[in-house]
């Protein structure tokens, strides 16, 4: 099976490279695509709601970024890298997040499947 590898800088102190394979890719698009759902499309910031809006796109852009290092997580996990307690703290913090997240989309009034943006020709964000 061919690997489409994506160059990552290593952290400091570390050596490692991380490959992604396209099916990693394929199900990580589907999975951000489930999750769209039947959101506004594109984010407008109306000058009557700018506030809202500016949220709505700050909490879109941290649950992308949320799920991505839930990937990571997970990826780290299954090679073994990460001790008992790192498992925990990063399972631990991962879901405080998530839930500070959908605490602050429920202050502004936005469900969750608002909290994804309409990339134009790159498609949705999540």
């Amino acid at each position: 099976m061919k690997r489409n590898t994506v160059p990552r800088k290593p952290a400091a102190g570390r050596r490692r490279s991380t490959t992604v394979t396209k099916g990693e890719l394929r199900s990580l698009r589907a999975e951000l695509a489930r999750a769209g759902g039947g959101a506004p499309s594109r984010w407008n910031a109306n000058p009557d709601d700018v506030q809202r809006s500016v949220v709505r796109l700050v909490l879109a852009l941290v649950e992308f970024l949320r799920k991505l290092m839930e990937r990571q997580a997970i990826r780290r996990m299954e090679a073994g890298t990460l001790e008992p307690q790192q498992i925990e703290d990063m399972g631990l913090a991962l879901m405080r997040l998530e839930e500070t997240v959908t605490d602050l989309a429920a202050r502004f009034g936005l469900r969750p499947e608002e909290l994804n943006l309409d990339l134009g020709p790159l498609g949705k964000l999540m």
